[in-house]
């Protein structure tokens, strides 16, 4: 049975895609638009990533490169903002990370959760070690611990330690933390709010290096 956490955090997820996708619709469309004539391509980007319990689904998010760009291989590879591919309108987008607001689908569908590890490609996932596969206990999300204490300035080994304490210490207050934390770190940058786990609760102790990661896979 779901705990009283777990349904509030599904409720608010639902009432909050919902309403933010009637809101911002018309914003939705002109990024649409705008990132399909600057790509020459389709305005959305499809990507494979793993959700939980394994489950693999294609995430969404506007298209930032130019069509065409061919894909390093090497899931660890991530995208800087100043490549050659990248259209000025998807610089725009990745900035300020609106190019994941189609990931409000996923959220009204139950797939994603506003709030979660982010996923990560099957590449990935497929070299977890048992530490790291714990990531894959909680719906995944738009917006994490990880990614409001640093995300990219942190390594990889310190993003997945945000990932399990998290699923360790969730509840629909921290979830609440966790949004306003995420406004906070789209004003100010990642890099100016990194914070490695052990600084925040040294009761957490010393997390297991992680084996066979990398940053996350970005749109090629």
């Amino acid at each position: 049975m779901a705990r009283p956490s777990e349904i509030a955090k599904r409720v608010f997820d639902v009432v909050a895609s919902g309403a933010g996708l009637l809101l911002i619709w018309p914003v939705l469309l002109v990024f649409y638009v705008a990132a399909r004539v600057s790509s020459g391509g389709g305005g959305f980007y499809v990507q494979d990533r793993v959700g939980r319990g394994g489950a693999v689904f294609g995430m969404l998010k506007f298209r930032t490169m130019r069509a065409g760009h061919v894909h390093d291989p090497d899931p660890s590879i991530v995208i800087s903002p100043d490549h050659e591919a990248v259209t000025s309108v998807g610089r725009f987008l990745r900035k300020y990370k609106l190019d994941e607001l189609p990931q409000l689908l996923h959220v009204l569908s139950g797939r994603m959760s506003l709030v979660g590890p982010r996923p990560t490609v099957p590449e990935q996932v497929a070299d977890y070690d048992d530490f790291q596969r714990r990531r894959l206990e909680v719906l995944p999300g738009i917006t994490g611990l990880a990614q409001t204490n640093g995300d990219t300035a942190l390594t990889w080994d310190e993003r997945i330690a945000w990932d399990v304490y998290y699923v360790d210490h969730r509840s629909f207050g921290t979830d609440l933390g966790i949004l306003l934390r995420t406004f906070v770190v789209l004003a100010r940058g990642a890099e100016r709010v990194a914070r490695r786990l052990e600084e925040v609760h040294p009761e957490a102790g010393a997390r297991p290096r992680a084996t066979g990661g990398g940053e996350e896979s970005d749109e090629q």
